[in-house]
């Protein structure tokens, strides 16, 4: 634990019965690290309430669009979190961002916090919005110019400041302990910083169903993640096939079962490419209808291969070996677990992750042999 420091919240907010909102752009990346700050600081002030605020700069006009934000993924996450006692969640619409920024207000919370680190100056404003008499503390980032110069009229409504410099940083995870530190007064080691997931067990019941229906009991069993929000995230499907394929020549891998992941728009699409590889027991897998879901089909895995994206940060939380494909860029979000990671980054910063040939990728799996799913 690192050494205790006197926290920028006054003592008497921290000392007092009451609640603490936070805004944040919220990926099951973000939380896979910020869930173990927010679980420490309930049991280090256990009479302080936890709510979120979700933005994860959601908002938008487009109708087409706010079906799937409302359907958010995350959300089951928060739910099943006894130290989150409230998440704002209706924050993509116009209408009912309006309401919830209402209903915040009516909380009349002491201490706000925006850990937004995209777009942090309109974060700030939006806290002391819904905090007109709040403790208010968020990221900070200057800018020069006219810009600086209009973005500090929202920055002068915090009362204490944030650093948003991610470089020298280690690990994501780092940066979010010195925020702790410097607010709470504590922050956390690497090995408590370690991410985990705790599945509810109707969801691991599930995912032993799941895998009867194919067969996958006493075989090694592969989860393989290509897909990604933006392009330069995203891995070939044809790099994958073509990686399943060459697995199969190995003696550990002959006998595999592959599952691939794919978002739900595009599972038609991913099914036709794995079909058009001629693979038999490669089965296209995506979690619809709740979170768990997916950690709890990661857990029974041997291997897990995947792009910088949720699913190769719960590999750690499952402790599953993960072989990472990252782009030279953001090397602060690589997988924080080494024991059970391998790395694989592209030849160029510049170059998007479809650059990384799957030859490569196999060369890594050396580190970690083949185990069977029970």
């Amino acid at each position: 634990m690192n050494a205790y420091t006197a926290p920028v919240i006054p003592a008497h907010l921290l000392g007092r019965p009451g609640k603490i909102l936070f805004i944040t752009h919220l990926a099951i990346g973000d939380y896979a690290y910020l869930q173990n700050f927010f679980k420490a600081l309930a049991e280090r002030f256990p009479h302080l309430q936890i709510h979120l605020w979700v933005d994860e700069l959601r908002c938008t006009k487009n109708a087409a669009k706010w079906e799937g934000l409302r359907k958010y993924i995350l959300y089951d996450w928060l739910a099943a979190c006894p130290f989150i006692r409230k998440t704002y969640n209706q924050t993509y619409r116009p209408d009912l961002r309006a309401e919830s920024i209402a209903a915040a207000q009516r909380e009349n919370y002491p201490v706000i916090i925006s850990l937004a680190l995209v777009r942090p100056h309109r974060y700030a404003a939006l806290a002391r919005k819904i905090g007109p008499d709040s403790f208010v503390a968020g990221i900070r980032r200057s800018a020069g110019g006219l810009l600086g110069l209009v973005h500090g009229f929202s920055y002068k409504k915090l009362d204490a400041a944030l650093p948003s410099e991610i470089r020298g940083v280690d690990h994501v995870s780092e940066l979010f302990s010195r925020w702790f530190l410097h607010l709470f007064g504590f922050g956390l080691t690497l090995r408590e910083r370690l991410p985990f997931v705790d599945i509810p067990d109707e969801w691991t019941r599930w995912a032993a169903g799941y895998m009867d229906t194919f067969g996958a009991t006493g075989k090694p069993l592969v989860f393989v993640n290509p897909s990604a929000k933006t392009p330069k995230r995203c891995w070939p499907m044809t790099h994958a096939v073509e990686l399943i394929k060459t697995m199969r020549q190995q003696p550990g891998w002959r006998d595999a079962v592959f599952l691939v992941n794919a978002p739900p728009d595009k599972i038609p699409e991913t099914r036709a490419l794995v079909d058009a590889g001629g693979q038999e027991c490669v089965h296209v897998f995506s979690a619809n209808d709740n979170f768990f879901q997916l950690p709890a089909v990661l857990r029974r895995c041997a291997l897990i291969i995947s792009v910088e994206t949720a699913t190769m940060h719960l590999a750690n939380a499952v402790h599953v070996p993960v072989v990472a494909l990252m782009r030279m860029k953001n090397p602060e979000w690589r997988p924080l677990d080494s024991a059970n990671s391998k790395i694989v980054t592209t030849a160029r910063r510049r170059d998007w992750i479809k650059e990384i040939p799957p030859v490569r990728v196999l060369d890594a799996l050396r580190e970690f042999p083949p185990t069977r799913t029970e």
